[in-house]
Order: structure tokens, then sequence, then C-alpha cells
């Protein structure tokens, strides 16, 4: 309101300081209204409204003739018709006399025309120009200057119909200038209200949108002005503070502008409503679809009850609205005594669910457009779904509203399938690592030449395009929460000390870069750390940034600063898939789309969270959890999702085979075997203990293999025989699994601790020869069986 009255007080002091003051005119067929700023220098006058030429007016414009009407040289200024014709002449010569101007010849002659014109007009009609209507005054005018010209006398030059248009706005009331095909009513609005005190008016709009970023505040533009002083005209006032939400409503409404200056004049509106004349332009003033109809009467009424009730956002009510009613169109068609929800029961239910599980893409929709070549195909499992979600929510919350009896519970009659859930569960649609790392090139080497340009150029700055292509890169954030990220959401910080993105200190350079994100679908505002590319993107824009005025957040109704806002809007949510994901594509050479479907905004989520998931230092389940914002560790599974390389290195690491078999080296003792001396029982296999040999033949069957109690089946390796055996030629050398129990495989995984709880386990457990390790009264000696490369010599 400051600014509103700061102007008010400018302009009341600036109509006074030149000592004229403004006076009561009443022109032909009008009332006394007080006169405007620019007929200060006129006198009071007082004019016969009678709508008919008198007689004696008809003979005088006759005696006069075009020579004298034109005031020819040589005309005759003392002739008697001009006394006669005082009554039509005089409220003409007072609209010349009041037009901004210098006085030039050529000015001169084409304003005398225009009276001559007028006159002659008035014989020739029977009726004086405050009575024409307003078709009368543009039929005059013409579409163009040919139409003028098949309508004005010979004489009139082009020079003409623009003062012709000022006596018709002056003193027949006409606005209808967009009847004119392309006239210049930025002319006519320096003539009639004066080009100073326009130009005045107009910098006031100018600062503001110069402030926020707008081109149109520029001085060498000439696109505000055109609009500007069309508003003054259809207004009838050159001041800022007269133009009314109801006169921008009705521009709209009427198409009083060419569809090239509707930017405009929203643009201007956003101007004069932050100077607090008028309010801010209405949302939704676009070309939008209409809103889904049809099915049965009854039960759109509900759901439009329930639509109007229901507290879910916009844009998630609207979606169940369309489910709802594709399930009123086949009541309508399947079921029509089912069209009331309170007729409904179990029964009806399963009717519906047994429909939907055979139900097509195009069945029961209003328009089949956008759905190509999809129609005729079966519904996905989670386009079934979410029918059945919506329909749930509709009898949920008319029930728990109390409009409708609890004859059945929507939570079970409604319930998904087996057949349907089985087919839901986590999906992310990855961007491959290849496409994902090229879009990343270009991001980061985004340049001026690679942004969309209109004939009126960039759209946005080059800073505000990088911050945004950066942010969608590296943040992990859904679309809607980057387009409400609030200015200085990043801060740089070392070991939870506070420092300046731009500081030169030491320690700025090991910052951490923390992005706070504001509240969200799922959750309130939280703080994530990000890369530091993306917070010098940042801080680049905020240091360029004009500033914005205040917006609502959508989500929170809070009056906020947002950091991607421009020319006093805010960046569209889908700027990023309509915009950036295109351009980096083109910049990329990557396609649009792949085998997974379109390249969207909401495909980096999932992608940056599987990436961070398989990195070499992963982030735990519970880490990328909080990292993107879940309240719960189930929601980040269908967003991370395990590569098979990773898959691959993990099952490798966790060594299942060496776990529970394990590899030991076996010594076959080939003389033996050849001489038959196996075959009555002397010893031909050895199996390497590490610390001797066992040649128990069925070693694998015996309990104290890792827990050796040295039975007559064992030889130390530092004894004579085993120094024979190994010196032996024909020996060979092989591998022989070995499954390892409960109690070695915990002894494998846990330690002494298991191992020494084995060892007491088997104290009075029989070896192969019989006697036990306690009788034996030798320490057992245990071995993990490694495995052990062989090199087999050649047979």
């Amino acid at each position: 309101m400051a600014h509103r009255d700061a102007h008010r007080h400018r302009r009341l002091h600036s109509d006074h300081d030149d000592g004229n003051i403004a006076v009561t005119a009443a022109l032909p067929g009008t009332a006394e209204v007080p006169a405007p700023r620019w007929y200060s220098p006129l006198v009071d006058h007082r004019f016969d409204t009678t709508v008919e030429v008198r007689a004696d007016e008809m003979r005088g414009l006759a005696e006069l003739g075009v020579r004298n009407l034109r005031r020819l040289q040589y005309h005759d200024r003392s002739a008697p018709g001009w006394t006669t014709v005082k009554r039509l002449l005089r409220p003409l010569e007072v609209v010349n006399a009041g037009l901004d101007g210098p006085v030039t010849q050529h000015r001169r002659r084409a304003m005398l025309d225009v009276v001559a014109l007028l006159l002659l007009r008035c014989a020739k009609e029977g009726r004086t120009f405050w009575g024409w209507t307003e078709d009368e005054w543009a039929h005059l005018l013409g579409r163009d200057q040919t139409d003028f010209h098949r309508n004005a006398p010979a004489w009139a030059g082009d020079e003409v119909r623009p003062y012709l248009a000022a006596h018709a706005y002056l003193l027949g009331s006409f606005t209808g200038f967009d009847r004119l095909g392309s006239f210049q009513g930025l002319t006519l609005a320096r003539q009639i209200f004066g080009r100073d005190r326009l130009n005045n008016e107009i910098a006031q709009v100018r600062a503001i949108l110069d402030e926020w970023g707008y081109r149109l505040g520029r001085d060498d533009d000439t696109l505000l002005p055109m609009v500007a002083c069309r508003l003054f005209l259809l207004n009838r006032s050159p001041h800022i503070d007269h133009l009314t939400t109801e006169l921008f409503d009705r521009v709209r409404r009427e198409r009083l502008l060419p569809g090239t200056q509707m930017n405009t004049l929203h643009a201007l509106q956003r101007a004069v409503s932050a100077l607090g004349f008028c309010d801010p332009p209405r949302q939704g003033n676009g070309r939008h679809s209409a809103r889904a109809t049809g099915g049965a009467p009854e039960w759109e009424r509900w759901v439009d009850r329930w639509h109007a009730t229901s507290t879910l956002t916009p844009r998630t009510c609207s979606g169940v609205r369309s489910n709802l009613l594709k399930v009123g169109r086949w009541l309508q068609a399947e079921h029509p005594d089912a069209s009331d929800p309170a007729d409904w029961t179990r029964q009806t239910c399963a009717a519906w669910v047994a429909a939907l599980d055979r139900m097509n893409v195009g069945d029961y929709v209003q328009r089949t457009v956008g759905l190509k070549d999809r129609v005729g195909k079966p519904l996905e499992a989670s386009s079934k779904e979410g029918q059945l979600a919506a329909l749930r929510r509709f009898f949920t919350d008319c029930q728990e509203w109390e409009w409708l009896p609890r004859r059945f519970d929507p939570q079970r009659a409604l319930a998904t399938p087996r057949s349907i859930a089985a087919l839901l569960g986590p999906n992310p649609r990855v961007i491959a690592d290849e496409i994902w790392a090229k879009l990343l090139w270009a991001g980061l080497n985004l340049n001026q030449e690679d942004l969309p340009q209109t004939k009126s150029g960039h759209f946005y700055p080059i800073e505000l395009v990088r911050a945004i292509t950066v942010t969608w890169l590296f943040s992990g954030l859904r679309s809607d929460e980057i387009a409400r990220l609030r200015l200085g959401c990043i801060r740089w910080q070392h070991q939870d000390a506070p420092i300046s993105g731009d500081s030169d200190q030491v320690l700025a350079r090991n910052a951490v870069c923390l992005l706070d994100v504001p509240p969200h679908k799922t959750g309130t505002a939280f703080t994530k750390p990000v890369d530091p590319i993306l917070g010098q993107a940042i801080d680049a824009w905020q240091a360029v940034r004009p500033d914005q005025p205040l917006f609502v957040d959508r989500r929170t109704g809070e009056q906020v600063n947002l950091l991607f806002a421009f020319r006093a809007r805010r960046v569209s949510s889908s700027y990023i898939n309509n915009t950036v994901i295109p351009m980096l594509c083109r910049k990329a050479g990557v396609p649009a789309a792949d085998v997974r479907g379109n390249i969207t905004s909401h495909r980096a989520r999932s992608t940056i969270a599987s990436q961070l998931y398989n990195a070499k230092e992963p982030m735990t389940l519970f880490e990328l959890q909080a990292w993107l914002g879940h309240c719960s560790p189930q929601s980040t599974q269908y967003y991370a999702k395990i590569t098979p390389t990773t898959l691959t290195r993990a099952y490798t690491d966790a060594g299942y085979f060496e776990r529970n078999v394990r590899t030991i080296e076996v010594l076959i003792d080939r003389d033996a075997v050849e001489s038959g001396a196996a075959a009555v029982g002397e010893p031909w296999q050895y199996y390497d203990l590490g610390h001797g040999f066992c040649n128990y033949t069925f070693f694998e069957q015996c309990p104290h293999r890792m827990a050796c109690a040295k039975c007559d089946f064992y030889t130390p390796k530092d004894s004579s025989k085993a120094l024979l055996l190994e010196a032996k030629d024909n020996l060979q050398r092989m591998l022989a699994t070995v499954p390892l129990t409960d109690d070695e495989r915990a002894a494998v995984d846990d330690g002494q601790a298991a191992l020494d709880q084995l060892l007491e386990r088997l104290a009075d457990v029989p070896t192969p020869s019989g006697a036990t390790p306690r009788q034996i009264d030798i320490p057992a000696q245990a071995t993990l069986l490694p495995v052990i490369a062989v090199n087999q010599k050649p047979t």
C-alpha cells in the first residue's frame, strides 16, 4: 500500500504544480463530469446536445462548401456559415486544441481536414457526431487505411485517420480499437494524454518489472507502452492507480488485445498489483482440458460431493475423481441399479473387481486421445491397483464422514487380488549408466547456445538453467521439491562449523555442502549432503538473481522466497520434463526415451539412489532412506535397485561355497595302487592337514578332521615316513572337497571360541582307530582346511 499512497500523492501534486485546475467540461452528448488532467488548458463550455442537425446548420454547411470547411488558401473566414455551424464546430476545435504535440504545418493540415470530414459527414447523415454509434465510427475509421479511404473523401490523406480516431474517442466515446486492425494506439494515447504523463506513469511499472528481471523493464522496450496505453484508452484515464482488476478481466474475456500481447498484459497486471492498485492475475488463465464427466448421474453427484470435501492435494484428488467416474460409466452400462453408493454391497464390489481384472486400455474412458496404440491392450497391474485404491478411498471417506452406512469394509471388499498384487513391487526405472554419464557431461558443460530460444530471445538466464539442471542431476529430489527450494537453501560447513560458500579459507576446500529441502509429500523439511558442484551452481544463480516477490508455498501455505523464480513467476515443476531433459538429450546425443520409457525427472531420483546403493562404499538402506527423505525403508526400496555387478561381487565376497565346503589336498601314492599293495590294506591316499597327513580312507566322515586327535591314521610331517612319501616320484597331488558341519562352520566363522568348544565336544568321540582324544592324551591340533594350490607333476 505504500507504493499506492506515494503514487497518488505524486500524481495529485503534479496535477496542480503548473497552476492549472481541472475544470468541468460538458461535451456534446455527455453528462457533466470532472474533466481529466489533459483538459486543464481548456475552459468550461456548454453545448446544445441535440442529436439532429438543424436545418440552418445544414444550409450553413452547404454554403461554406469544402474549400471553406477545409480552410484552404483564400477561404472566407467571415462567411456567415461559420456562425451557423458554431454548435458543431466548437467541440471539434476544443479537441484539436487539447491534443498533445508540436503544432506543425503538417499536423495542422490533418486536424483541419478531420474537422471538415466530420462536418460533411454530419450533413450527410443528418445527425451530429456525438450521436453516432460505435459501429458508425468504426465504419468511418475502417479496418485499415485502405478501408478508410474507401469511405472517406478523396482529399483525406493517411495522416487524417489517427486524428479522426482521437475525435472518435473524445467525442463519441469510441474504444473499439481492436476493430481497427494494427492501429497505433500508442500514438493516439500520447496525443490524448500527453507523452510526458504516460512516460511517468509507465516508468513506475517499468521499475517493478526491471527489479523482477523482465525485459519489459528496459527503457528501449516498446511492447509495455503499447499494452499500457491500450488499457489507458479503454479505461479513459492515463493513471496507473485507475487500472482495476475488472478492466484486466474484461480485456481477457473480450480478447481486446492480440494474442502476442497477452503475456505483457499478465506482467503489467502483476506490476500494478505489486503497487497495490488491483488483484494479481488469476491462476489458470491458460488452456486446460475439459473436466471429465459422464457415467451414472447419481454416481457423478456423489463423486463431485466427495471431490469438494476431500483434503487430498488437488492433483491427487483430480486423479481419484477420474478413476471414480470410470466406475460410474461401468455402473451405467452394467449395473444401473447400483448407481447410488448407498446401494453397493459386497457382491457389487466383487463384480467390479472381477470386471477390472479383465478390463483393457480404453474401456469406460471419456477420451482416448493420447492412448495411441495402447487401446485394447490389457491394463497393467499398477493401473488396476490405482483404480481399486481410488474406490477404497471413496467408500472409506464416505463411511467415515457418515454419508453412507457401513454395509461392508472397503479395505477387505475392494482389496487388491493376490494375482494382481503379485505383479506389484519395487521396480525403479533406472537410467542406464552410459546414458546417465552422457547426461551428466551435458549438464556440466551447458552453455548459452544450448538453451532453447524464441523470437524474443532466451526466456531464462543461463545461470538459472544451469542451477536447475545441476540440481536435477545431483540432488535426487522430486521436480516439485526442486521448484519449491527456498532462497539460501545451500549451506557450507566444516566439522559442524558454518562457513561462507565463497570463502577463501583453507577449511572451505574441505567444506561439506548441505541442501535444505522444504516439506514434501511424505515428510517435513530435512537437510541432506550434496556434491559441492550443486552448491556452486546455486550460489552462482543467487549472485545474479533479481529480487522477486514472495510466493505462497503450494504445500505449506507460507509466504516464501523461492530460489527458482524469475520475472515474478515461479519456475514450473514441469520445466525439467518439458525443457531441461530434451535440451540435455540433444546436447548429449542420446534419445529422449529408452527401453524403460521416456526419460523423466523422477527417473533421475531412482538412478541416483541406485548408484549410491551400489557404490564402492555403498550407503545402507537406512542411510539412503534419510538422504531421500522417506518415512520408511519400504519406500526407499522402490528407488534403490541392486545392479547385477554389485550382486555378483557381494555373492562372491560372501563365499557361499567356501563357507560350506573346504578343499583339501590329497596325495595319491600311485606305486601302492599299481603294485596292488592298496588292495591288501596298505595306505595309498594321504590327506594333507598342514601339520601332518591322515591316511584314513573315509576322511570326509571323520568327526575329528578339523581337530585331529593324532590317532593311528595320523602321520606327522616331520616323521621319516612323511619325508619318504613326499620324496616319491610317482606321487600325484589332487584336491578333495569336504562339506562342513554346523559346528565346523561356526569354528570357521566365529574363531577361537567356537573352535575350543568343538575340541571340547570331540574329546570323548572315538577316532577312526577306536580310541578317543582323551584316551590318546595328545593335544588336538585344528586346521581350517584351506584351499591349497596344486601343482601336479606331469604324468
